[in-house]
């Protein structure tokens, strides 16, 4: 097996074709319910990762040259510098050959050569991924369900009864859309209202808090647009303050525009009791309706504990699509 250690700032068009390759042949096996990776997309991932923090990134060949798995190692530099995360695909062809478990091991040494505690790592449930993990010493730590919402079959008559049953309960409250990157004025007052996520649950996953800062959220907004992507953030304004109280926010996919990703949504615990993740979860399917009417499908997830975002998801029509279960490792 061959291994080459990809270099971001020059991505060879042949490691990108086959990391592409291996990312569609593992999702096939393991994740039909998802949507094909697109080379835009993939390219981003490796270039800029999520908000400015690419992942140190491997693709392994067999003898003849052939793509077989991929290692993504993510070392956060934002917040949680006490950890790894560990992102491994091997084709299904190439499986139960001892692939996997070396990218593993060569993956962990790379997690702790960085100075880093814990190892994390997540992958959607099946027996075989759990007796993986087990395998190499992970504890599970957290399930996520997935739920995907079909808008072209949303029931309109019903939301509407809901959304004006939640606008009386927000009644001191405005909606606020805000498209595409933050204004800069508005910045300092998102960061702060945005930091309201950090109460979401996550089990028995060893996490800090995340931090927000104007450079990151910068750093997202550039990744967002390179990967082509448009975003709305709907916000909660308290009328009586003008307070920041919540936010939502979905990204369409210009090279899929029929497909949307839920991205946050919270509420500023001062702010909670008025239906405010309700109210601004309608108002965003309202504003979506008008803004992008191709939109068929929007896909979210929850931990499984977080019942209180569930409830809104199930109110609005969501369904289950999928769980993952997350892993974690001290080292």
């Amino acid at each position: 097996m061959d291994i080459t250690w990809l270099d971001p700032a020059h991505l060879a068009d042949r490691d990108l074709a086959g990391v592409v390759a291996v990312l569609e042949a593992a999702r096939e096996a393991d994740a039909p319910h998802e949507f094909s990776p697109t080379t835009a997309t993939v390219t981003v991932r490796l270039t800029d990762g999520w908000d400015g923090d690419p992942p140190q990134a491997a693709l392994a060949r067999d003898a003849r040259g052939r793509p077989t798995a991929l290692l993504a190692i993510g070392l956060p530099e934002w917040d949680n510098t006490h950890m790894g995360v560990l992102d491994i695909h091997v084709d299904p062809v190439a499986r139960r050959q001892g692939i996997g478990r070396h990218l593993f091991e060569l993956g962990a040494e790379r997690v702790r050569a960085a100075g880093r505690s814990l190892l994390v790592t997540d992958g959607f449930e099946s027996a075989a991924g759990t007796a993986f993990a087990k395998a190499m010493g992970l504890d599970r730590a957290s399930e996520v369900v997935y739920r995907r919402q079909y808008l072209r079959t949303l029931d309109w008559a019903r939301l509407d009864k809901e959304y004006a049953a939640a606008e009386r309960h927000a009644a001191g409250y405005e909606l606020v859309r805000m498209p595409g990157a933050v204004p800069d004025d508005m910045v300092d007052a998102v960061l702060l209202m945005g930091s309201a996520i950090n109460d979401r649950p996550t089990d028995d996953l060893d996490v800090e808090a995340e931090v927000f800062t104007p450079e990151r959220l910068r750093a997202f907004e550039a990744g967002q647009a390179k990967r082509g992507r448009r975003l709305y953030r709907l916000v909660a304004r308290e009328l009586s303050t003008g307070t920041l109280a919540g936010q939502t926010m979905v990204a369409v996919l210009s090279d899929r525009p029929w497909h949307s990703n839920q991205y946050d949504t919270s509420v500023v615990r001062e702010h909670r009791g008025h239906r405010l993740g309700l109210y601004l979860k309608l108002g965003m399917l309202r504003w979506l309706a008008g803004e992008e009417p191709q939109l068929r499908v929007l896909d979210t997830d929850n931990a499984a504990s977080n019942s209180y975002m569930i409830n809104v998801n199930e109110i609005l029509g969501y369904v289950v699509i999928a769980k993952s279960l997350e892993w974690q490792k001290y080292l």
